[in-house]
């Protein structure tokens, strides 16, 4: 079933970060990967209008763990939206127009070290930007903001995915830094191994700026990267394809959900965190 919803209110949050109501509401919104396309049982879906144009897809609107959830397909569900195409903006500010206040962000992945192994998860904790010309803020003026991105990924939501993972024996790295690269190419021999010799971990197309809207808007944001394929700059790797990519995530979509479950179940929707406060300060 898909429904259409209404907007109630006039305000864009670029001037005082009052955003537009919605009649639905959420606690927690999932975004859907490459291969990840749906996640709830028997859930509603509804298109949201936002200021900044269409998102990806219809969110889809249901339970688990007794928690309201907004999941939404990055890419849409029939994955028509390249990395680079994504409007970005539309999707995080549908999101805060349901109200939701915890964002899960499971990607697909590609290992950048050896010890990263694929079919292992990364519970991120840094981002390097590689990507150009996305439209990566919601503060275009008049008034000047800087929000800090020291940490772009939420402490709160990291420990809670770590030890979900874990729980569940899976191989988790803890924490691990994602060079994200403009797409839709794939990455040269050469651009792999100088971002291996960085020491950077995971390879991605998506994490910016998606990661840093969260963060402007004050939501709780988090990634779980799932590892589907080594990078060409390791010793001796063939160059991998987009389908053999969607083939690992697709073998791991059980492992996916069991995890989030298991996250969303443990998050305290009455838990503050700094990144509820990012805009603190962010003004002169």
């Amino acid at each position: 079933m898909c429904l259409k919803i209404n907007i109630a209110g006039s305000s864009i949050l670029p001037t005082n970060l009052q955003i537009m109501q919605t009649n639905e509401q959420a606690d927690i919104g999932v975004f859907g990967g490459s291969g990840f396309y749906s996640l709830i049982e028997n859930a509603r879906e509804i298109w949201i209008e936002t200021p900044y144009g269409a998102p990806s897809d219809r969110v889809a609107l249901g339970e688990i763990a007794g928690k309201r959830v907004a999941f939404l397909p990055r890419h849409g569900k029939d994955h028509r939206f390249p990395p680079q195409a994504i409007n970005y903006r539309a999707n995080l500010y549908a999101m805060k127009m349901l109200g939701v206040s915890r964002i899960i962000a499971p990607t697909a992945c590609g290992s950048l070290a050896v010890h990263v192994k694929p079919g292992s998860m990364v519970v991120a904790d840094q981002v390097v930007d590689r990507t150009t010309g996305r439209r990566d803020t919601f503060f275009d003026g008049p008034i000047t903001t800087h929000v800090s991105f020291a940490d772009p990924y939420c402490p709160t939501l990291r420990g809670i995915a770590v030890k979900s993972l874990v729980e569940l024996g899976i191989e988790t790295h803890e924490r691990g830094t994602v060079v994200v690269i403009q797409g839709p190419r794939f990455s040269t021999r050469a651009e792999s191994k100088w971002f291996q010799s960085q020491g950077w971990e995971v390879i991605n197309m998506t994490q910016y700026p998606e990661s840093y809207l969260a963060r402007e808007l004050e939501i709780c944001y988090a990634n779980i990267s799932l590892i589907t394929d080594y990078d060409v700059g390791l010793e001796g790797m063939s160059p991998v394809s987009h389908a053999e990519v969607m083939k690992v995530f697709a073998s791991n979509n059980e492992r996916v959900k069991a995890a989030l479950g298991k996250i969303i179940e443990r998050i305290d929707l009455h838990g503050d965190c700094s990144c509820r406060h990012a805009l603190d300060g962010a003004r002169g």
